[in-house]
C-alpha cells in the first residue's frame, strides 16, 4: 500500500508528534516547497534521502504501440529522481533480508 500525504498525516499525529491539523499544514507546506523549487528549475537535494532534477528532453521520433504509425514525440520537461546512497544501501539491505510480495 503506498505512502500518501493523508498517510503522512496520520503518522505525524500518531506518533504525537503534531496536532493532526498542524501535520496537514506541515507535509503540505513542505510539498509546496518542492514543487516551486522544481518550477523554478531548481534541485530539490534531501540529504539521506534523494535529489530531484528538472531536465529537458528533445523531440523525437516514437511509434504508436498500437497502429505502429511514427509519430513525434514532442520537447518537454520532466523531473526525475536520484535516490541517495544512504537510501539504495536500505533498500537493498531490506530486500535481502524480507523478499516483497507479489502483486
Amino acid at each position: 500500500m503506498p505512502l500518501t500525504k493523508a498517510g503522512l498525516v496520520q503518522v505525524l499525529f500518531e506518533k504525537e508528534i503534531l496536532s493532526k491539523a498542524d501535520a496537514a499544514r506541515a507535509v503540505e507546506a513542505v510539498f509546496s516547497l518542492i514543487k516551486q523549487a522544481l518550477a523554478s528549475d531548481e534541485d530539490v537535494l534531501i540529504s539521506g534521502f534523494g535529489k530531484w532534477t528538472v531536465k529537458d528532453k528533445r523531440e523525437r521520433r516514437g511509434r504508436n504501440p498500437q497502429t505502429g504509425q511514427e509519430v513525434t514525440i514532442n520537447a518537454r520537461r520532466v523531473v526525475t529522481f536520484k535516490a541517495s546512497g544512504v537510501l539504495r544501501r536500505l533498500i537493498s539491505e531490506h530486500i535481502t533480508k524480507q523478499p516483497r510480495m507479489a502483486k
